[in-house]
């Protein structure tokens, strides 16, 4: 719709409310709901959100470290503009328009922490580059039968699990909580996410869904939205979703795989496939892989935000730990698929689900453009079996600290996300570390306590 039959829909149906939401840094949605005033008014030239919101952390402590925002600077409101194609209905609240917004200017000149400005800017990037970038994100996330009271009173220990057992692509399992199931299928099409995929995986409770492919922002949007869906639909089950990375020591981390392609502009043909080659790789495809290899080292932190990410890249955990690539080979960091034209592309398998989509796929992209622009050969071996004993190409940091220091120094990094977004980025990633170090931990405690 556009914003007259918008307007039209909303003086028709009556509408008295309207929700509207921005993903922060990390992909956490923000938002309010609006009277329909407040919409209309707003349209032309945005909605004030103090900028705290980029100045604090998953917990809204304030940041100490970075220069956006802050007392410093008296913590000003910061014009969010909604993007009118974003529109949808909430069918599980009484069908509430929806709309997703961004921190955009018409100039250009952007808040550097958004990440849905940033990736505008890099699809941009593509499109005049002559490609249409095709991406979809899947999610893995565990199930609780919790609340985020007893999740208090329990100290977020002896959580009880949705089922039991480690059934992966379980029917059954499936069958005994289909309402829920059903629920997450069905409400997720009505609310513009359809998925190609919904099944259970590998642990107690544990399921994963793929999101139906699309236009790159389009998929971030969808990818954003998705997580904060899943929890809505599962409240109203009596149930908590969580996409921590990894959130049991003893069980497998939840992934967040990117996958993507490069069609022609009226995305009629696939330009990463070619019939001159024997996994089907064109010229292009081969370029794109060899900037993801390239850049990796530099821009690990927007695949593996937090501190729990890298407790999820450990060897033997079907996540990656090296540099490296392969034919659909999911012990590498990236995975080529090529089972037909249509759906050849590339599987990035770092990012975890607790990802801020929109950095994510802008991580991907970028730094794949970056291998077009500067036509990077493939030089790196494709990896046959063993991802994790291939360490000729390079390891993944192994903690958030190393990754988002070699972020802050990288003149790569620099180049394809502004030198602003990676000394914010970096800072709030140092905050992060910053308090996980000062934390006394449940381990410190049991190890400790006594025997010391």
């Amino acid at each position: 719709m556009n914003e007259d039959q918008i307007k039209t829909y909303i003086k028709e149906n009556n509408i008295q409310k309207i929700k509207f939401a921005f993903a922060d840094i990390d992909g956490i949605l923000r938002g309010k709901v609006i009277h329909p005033k407040k919409f209309t008014d707003g349209l032309d030239k945005g909605f004030g959100f103090c900028d705290v919101v980029f100045g604090w952390d998953s917990s809204d402590a304030c940041y100490d470290n970075v220069k956006l925002t802050g007392w410093h600077t008296g913590y000003p409101d910061q014009l969010c503009r909604i993007d009118l194609s974003t529109f949808r209905n909430i069918p599980w609240d009484d069908n509430i328009p929806f709309f997703l917004g961004d921190f955009s200017k018409a100039d250009g000149n952007d808040l550097p922490a958004c990440g849905r400005s940033l990736l505008k800017r890099i699809a941009k990037q593509c499109d005049s580059m002559g490609y249409h970038a095709e991406f979809a994100q899947e999610f893995e996330w565990f199930n609780f039968k919790e609340t985020s009271e007893t999740l208090k009173e329990k100290s977020f220990t002896h959580l009880e699990n949705f089922t039991q057992g480690m059934f992966g692509y379980s029917i059954l399992r499936t069958s005994q909580q289909s309402d829920f199931y059903n629920d997450l299928y069905d409400l997720l099409l009505k609310f513009n996410i359809p998925l190609e995929g919904l099944h259970t995986e590998t642990g107690p409770g544990v399921y994963e869904a793929a999101i139906l492919h699309d236009e790159v922002l389009a998929a971030a949007d969808k990818a954003v939205i998705f997580k904060t869906a899943v929890k809505e639909i599962a409240y109203k089950h009596g149930i908590m979703a969580s996409f921590m990375a990894k959130w049991n020591e003893n069980l497998p981390g939840c992934s967040g795989h990117i996958h993507q392609s490069l069609w022609n502009k009226e995305n009629t043909k696939n330009l990463f496939y070619s019939t001159d080659d024997q996994y089907n790789m064109s010229d292009l495809h081969k370029h794109y892989l060899a900037g993801q290899l390239h850049c990796l080292p530099y821009i690990l932190p927007m695949y593996a935000p937090t501190i729990n990410s890298y407790k999820r890249l450990v060897e033997g955990a079907w996540a990656p730990t090296t540099v490296t690539w392969g034919i659909d080979n999911r012990t590498t960091a990236l995975r080529v698929i090529h089972t037909s034209e249509n759906y050849t592309r590339l599987e990035t398998r770092i990012p975890g689900s607790d990802t801020n989509p929109y950095l994510a796929m802008a991580a991907a992209l970028a730094s794949g453009l970056y291998g077009i622009i500067n036509k990077l050969p493939l030089n790196v071996p494709a990896t046959v079996g063993n991802g994790y004993n291939n360490k000729s190409n390079g390891s993944l940091a192994s903690n958030l600290y190393d990754a988002a220091e070699m972020m802050k120094n990288s003149s790569i990094a620099k180049e394809l996300f502004g030198e602003a977004f990676v000394d914010h980025f970096t800072q709030t990633r140092f905050w992060e570390y910053k308090q996980f170090a000062k934390s006394v931990t449940d381990w410190e405690l049991k190890r400790y306590f006594e025997i010391i």
